[in-house]
């Protein structure tokens, strides 16, 4: 795959128009079908299975009206005087003959007479009225009441399913991000590949789930969902990309070199991280609901087109932007440097030039983070305890949770149907938003005991009214409605359906209607959430033990992961539940969480967790391989990866919180919790936790049974066989140097020159003390002596395959023997000699990029790695 990743960048550095033009039709033929062939997102309700189903598929069969849409109409005036009955006559009639409507029924008056509510059917579901046409045809025939003064209001599904989306949340997630990448690369072009690739991404997934749209139902919350992962994760894989690329650049690769290596290490880092996301929100189709269905394939749809624009087009743009990503001191020195070097020299300003030849691995530069994490390594239990109970403090509130599906009662007032659903409320009473329906089965309980059922019901205390029954055209079915005393979201109006089912009603009744149905769903995502948890956790740490090769730090790293979203939640919960944001967030009172949230933020939050948690442990595990120092391969691990997984989680964070603007409750619940598990998951936990807890296991941390360790695969995910083959004495396209004699071209194989440096991963000092002539990979023995790892150490081969040991040990000598390889013919550029093919030690590359160095965990037997690599 390294390879593969390998060629497509090198290629689309080369032929960077190509690949553009290409996205850019992909994008415009997209965006075309979609306007031509897109369908409407729609909640679907429907929960199979469940009690009010029952009743739902009753009533849908022997009553064809309540099979379709509904729209409410509320008519209201100053006083009783303003509500001619001339003028609701008229609007009534005009209501019937709306498109697809099957009938308005009569005006319902309150009880001081200034309102009046209709109720119209309709024969199609909702997705198939045309959205804002149809409430734009309601309004045509409620003209009359507005002509005369009246304040007209629509609720129902027609106005409570249309979706707003005026791109302010993305528009300042976006600019945020922008500001974040200017900061940290000091280059506009280097900025804005993040934001173009992201923007292309989201273009071409966004137009496949409206797409989707027209097939089959899709949430009206995965649009927005799709939108806020795709940003955020498209502008996080093309920084991760763009920053190897940086550093390609100033260890004095040249722009092609420095793209394909880039794709092969980072874009496979890109490509299981993209994976990890996707796995996650699979889970989802265990909650049994057809909402979480086509939201985990719609987003998972945004996360592919991202993952494709990420290693496809990062490289074409970094090519066309050649030495202008840098820094404007850093372009400047290279390209004086490309412009006098002379062919055939294989160093650059800006690379680095290696180590000595000790074993030892050059010591990080003593940044922020690395004192930081020196200071947590040197007292890590009261570290590792205060970070818990601050955890468990954000997260306390979780126990008070409270889960209901958002209505219009939590939608903002300036909005028609929250409007229409305060008049409602005030007028008739809260339970009128959301009257109980009782679906009788006349074939189970007979019509003539339909009065005492009716009488019954009134009795039970929450009931407010119970009209009349309506007897189906078939005769085997009838419906009650019954109106409670609270509204749908009150946990009053829950209680009294659970009441009802247990002890008032005989065999052959159902409850639905909307009450009943948010009550069955809040209660069914609450049960498969632990399902979906169980599913997500296991394959998470079954992922990271193949990676890691340590089920210890797979285990350790799922119960961070939990904690981090515990304490999302908690702050949810407190911020929308107990009240202590609605002010901020403009809500006019606090809601409980939606039942849609608890399942959607895991799923997503859990596989963005483990994005992060890879590319800090396979820094550090990188180099436990190479030392076998726990306490210090934390501190330079945590240095490394500091500044690219600081500016990540940044961007994260204000793409997240730019959707806590959204009108939408449920999307701002999102943003809000979304945004808090980032940060928390990139201060809290990967700043003290991680390194109190490792620092706390030590060696512990990659611990693994001998057997487990044969059963496992191994896993190069981010290209470090790729890496290996290329870096190493003689490595792929390396130049060689004379420092006395005439200089030659090191060509594939790194052949060097006299007294010169095989190459890339060669000697650090050309020609210096400690190199070596390189060596042809398709010697039978690995070259020797001055070649630098990723840490910058000078290694040597293993002196056997037999004096390799179990654990540790043995890693590290793999770590030395893969450091030490020859050349790979077939993964290396095959252009020596050229004037900018600047070559430097591919440690300094990877120092403070974020990205895992180049050591392979394998254990290789040196004879047969050399002919696999010939190979």
């Amino acid at each position: 795959m390294s390879r593969l990743l390998y060629r497509i960048g090198a290629a689309a550095a080369t032929r960077p128009w190509r690949v553009v033009g290409i996205w850019l039709a992909v994008l415009v033929a997209a965006l075309g079908l979609a306007a031509g062939s897109g369908g409407q997102p729609r909640d679907d309700y429907d929960a199979p299975g469940t009690a009010s189903q029952v009743g739902t598929d009753l009533l849908r069969q022997s009553f064809p009206t309540l099979a379709g849409a509904d729209a409410r109409v509320v008519l209201h005036g100053t006083n009783k005087a303003q509500l001619d009955p001339a003028i609701l006559a008229s609007v009534g009639a005009r209501l019937g003959k709306v498109p697809s409507a099957i009938v308005a029924s009569p005006p319902e008056l309150s009880r001081d007479g200034d309102t009046a509510l209709f109720t119209v059917h309709y024969s199609k579901p909702v997705t198939q009225l045309g959205g804002r046409d149809a409430l734009d045809a309601v309004y045509a025939a409620a003209a009359p009441a507005s002509d005369a003064g009246l304040q007209v209001e629509i609720g129902g599904q027609i106005s409570e399913n249309l979706q707003s989306v005026d791109g302010r949340a993305e528009a300042i997630g976006v600019g945020v991000a922008l500001l974040i990448l200017l900061i940290a690369f000091g280059s506009v072009i280097a900025a804005g590949v993040p934001i173009a690739v992201a923007m292309i991404g989201l273009g071409v997934g966004a137009s496949g789930i409206t797409l989707i749209a027209a097939t089959t139902t899709v949430s009206t919350i995965a649009p927005t969902l799709a939108s806020m992962v795709g940003i955020g994760v498209g502008i996080d894989y093309a920084l991760l990309l763009v920053t190897r690329h940086v550093e390609g650049l100033r260890s004095g690769l040249s722009v092609a070199e420095a793209a394909g290596r880039a794709n092969a290490t980072a874009g496979m880092s890109v490509v299981f991280a993209g994976l990890t996301v996707i796995v996650s929100l699979t889970g989802l189709r265990l909650v049994g609901l057809n909402t979480y269905v086509t939201t985990a394939f719609t987003t998972a749809s945004v996360v592919i087109a991202v993952v494709a624009v990420a290693v496809t087009l990062v490289p074409a743009l970094c090519g066309l932007a050649d030495l202008r990503v840098l820094r404007r001191r850093a372009h400047a020195e290279l390209f004086v440097a490309r412009s006098t070097r002379p062919a055939g020299t294989g160093s650059a300003p800006g690379a680095d030039s290696g180590t000595g030849s000790d074993a030892t691995p050059a010591k990080p530069k003593r940044t922020l983070t690395a004192r930081w994490a020196a200071s947590i390594g040197a007292r890590p239990r009261p570290w590792a305890l205060a970070a818990l109970i601050f955890l468990l403090a954000l997260g306390a509130p979780v126990l008070t949770m409270r889960t209901w599906p958002q209505d219009a009662g939590s939608a903002p007032t300036d909005v028609t149907q929250r409007r229409a659903y305060d008049l409602i409320s005030a007028e008739y009473g809260p339970g009128e938003n959301g009257p109980l329906l009782l679906a009788v089965d006349l074939r189970q309980l007979p019509a003539p005991e339909l009065p005492g059922l009716v009488a019954k019901v009134a009795a039970v205390p929450g009931v407010t009214a119970v009209e009349p029954p309506v007897i189906a055209p078939s005769g085997e079915a009838a419906v009650i409605s019954v109106v409670p005393t609270t509204g749908p979201s009150d946990k009053a109006a829950s209680d009294l359906v659970a009441r009802l089912r247990a002890d008032v009603l005989p065999p052959g009744v159902s409850i639905t209607g909307t009450t009943a149905i948010f009550a069955d769903l809040s209660r069914l995502l609450s049960e498969r959430l632990w399902w979906v948890v169980g599913f997500v956790v296991g394959m998470s740490v079954l992922l990271l033990t193949v990676v890691f090769r340590s089920p210890v730090v797979a285990i350790k790293a799922a119960v961070m992961n939990l904690l981090s979203i515990a304490a999302a939640y908690g702050v949810v919960t407190a911020v929308f539940q107990w009240g202590w944001g609605t002010d901020l967030l403009g809500l006019p009172h606090s809601v409980p969480m939606s039942s849609w949230l608890p399942v959607l933020m895991f799923t997503v939050l859990f596989g963005l967790s483990m994005d992060y948690e890879v590319f800090l442990l396979s820094r550090i595990r990188e180099d436990w391989v190479a030392t076998g120092d726990p306490h210090g391969s934390i501190v330079r691990g945590l240095a490394s990866t500091g500044r690219v997984i600081t500016s990540a989680a940044l961007i994260m964070i204000a793409v997240f919180s730019g959707f806590a603007l959204d009108p939408d409750v449920t999307v701002k619940m999102v943003g809000v919790g979304m945004a808090v598990a980032v940060l928390v998951d990139a201060t809290v936990i990967r700043m003290v936790l991680v390194p109190a807890t490792m620092a706390l296991l030590g060696r512990a941390n990659w611990w693994l049974p001998r057997w487990v360790d044969v059963l496992l695969p191994r896993v190069d995910i981010h290209g470090e066989r790729f890496a290996s083959a290329t870096t190493g004495l003689g490595g792929a396209s390396g130049s060689g140097s004379g420092s006395t004699g005439p200089s030659r071209s090191g060509g594939p194989n790194g052949s060097g020159g006299p007294n010169g440096s095989g190459g890339s991963g060669g000697s650090g000092n050309s020609g210096g003390p400690g190199g070596r002539p390189g060596r042809s990979a398709k010697s039978d023995k690995l070259a020797a002596g001055g070649g630098s790892t990723a840490l910058g150490t000078a290694v040597t081969p293993s002196k056997s395959e037999s004096s390799r040991k179990a654990g540790p040990a043995r890693e590290r000598a793999t770590a030395r023997e893969t450091a030490a390889d020859g050349g790979d013919d077939g993964d290396g550029p095959t252009d020596p000699g050229t004037t900018d093919h600047l070559q430097g030690s591919s440690g300094s590359a990877m120092a403070g990029s974020g990205i895992p160095a180049q050591v392979s965990s394998e254990p290789v037997d040196p004879g047969v790695k050399g002919r696999e690599l010939q190979r």
